[in-house]
């Protein structure tokens, strides 16, 4: 197996990593910075810090990843699928962060991994995709605008009589404890998902013969998803923190504790790779319908959902289209 086709992979997957983090920064930090409970850089270092300490929680999504999706391709063949996989996942994330757009760069993965297999004659397992990817991608959107919306009619419920302006300070100060939780769980999900891709270059190379995953390899991983968070995505976070709606503390504290709370029950529970974008997005847009419907800016949103539905479309033709280049130029 060629060495320089295994570091090829492993690099474009940190560079992913990377990607993924300055992408989906806003997802933790989008309400705290929007509400002023912290300051933008106060934020990205308590992201990157507990993104960094997330990804060492559990394998059960990395596992997902490098076993559920797609049958392990072997040889070169099977390098060049990753490495095409990759790029069209990178190639979807820089486009929607130019434009703003919180899509999902798990998705853009997973339409990577499966666009590129299918170009490369390798095995698609559908019912891991439908299982793991699809029905989860329709299910906690639902889920999180359900849940924010009812989580912040408890909060107007339960203090109702509450000084305002005492309530929105105290709840700035909780904003910093619901941002660390949501930016511990982003660490749980998003790096491992590149992990499992490392796994299955490893074991495609033969340098590796079982799923676990080696150290450097959750090191590697946590350190360039922190880099990345740290770096900061400040187009998406504007889209987030304001354009959806104008949030305060305890709007912004609903939505963040109530995307938290369902990543870490698909995390551990289901061990199933949701998108952290789509969760926290339709929690503000449930937290947000308590004040008024009208107060959410549908059109905005509209916009945001279009772009998850077409997210694994596009990234699956961008990385089918770097396969076959792959295949043409190396063979």
């Amino acid at each position: 197996m060629d060495t320089a086709a295994l570091i090829a992979v492993i690099g474009v997957a940190f560079f992913f990593t990377y990607t993924n983090g300055f992408h989906d920064s806003a997802n933790a930090i989008a309400t705290s910075v929007s509400t002023r409970a912290l300051t933008p850089r106060a934020a990205l270092a308590m992201a990157a810090v507990m993104n960094l300490a997330g990804a060492f929680l559990g394998t059960g999504v990395a596992k997902t990843v490098s076993e559920g999706l797609i049958e392990t391709p072997t040889g070169q063949q099977g390098m060049a699928i990753l490495f095409a996989a990759l790029v069209g996942a990178i190639t979807w994330n820089l486009v929607t962060w130019y434009f703003g757009l919180p899509s999902s760069s798990s998705h853009a993965l997973f339409g990577g991994m499966v666009g590129a297999a299918l170009a490369g004659g390798t095995e698609v397992i559908w019912h891991g995709v439908i299982e793991k990817i699809v029905i989860p991608m329709i299910v906690s959107p639902v889920v999180g605008l359900v849940a924010g919306f009812l989580v912040m009619l408890a909060i107007l419920w339960i203090f109702k009589k509450a000084n305002p302006h005492r309530a929105k300070r105290n709840f700035r100060v909780a904003q910093t404890a619901s941002a660390a939780a949501m930016a511990l769980a982003h660490g749980v999900q998003d790096a491992q998902k590149t992990m499992g891709i490392v796994v299955m270059a490893l074991t495609i190379s033969g340098h590796q013969d079982d799923s676990g995953i080696p150290l450097w390899v959750k090191i590697s991983c946590a350190t360039m998803l922190s880099l990345g968070t740290y770096a900061g995505g400040w187009r998406i976070m504007r889209t987030l923190g304001r354009k959806i709606i104008e949030l305060d503390p305890p709007q912004g504290f609903a939505a963040e504790a109530t995307a938290a709370t369902i990543m870490y029950i698909t995390s551990f529970v289901f061990k199933a790779p949701i998108s952290t974008t789509h969760v926290i997005t339709s929690a503000i847009m449930g937290v947000g319908a308590t004040k008024r419907i009208r107060a959410v800016r549908w059109g905005v949103a509209k916009n945001i959902v279009l772009g998850w539905f077409i997210t694994m479309p596009a990234a699956a033709l961008v990385a089918a289209v770097m396969y076959w280049l792959v295949h043409l130029f190396f063979g």
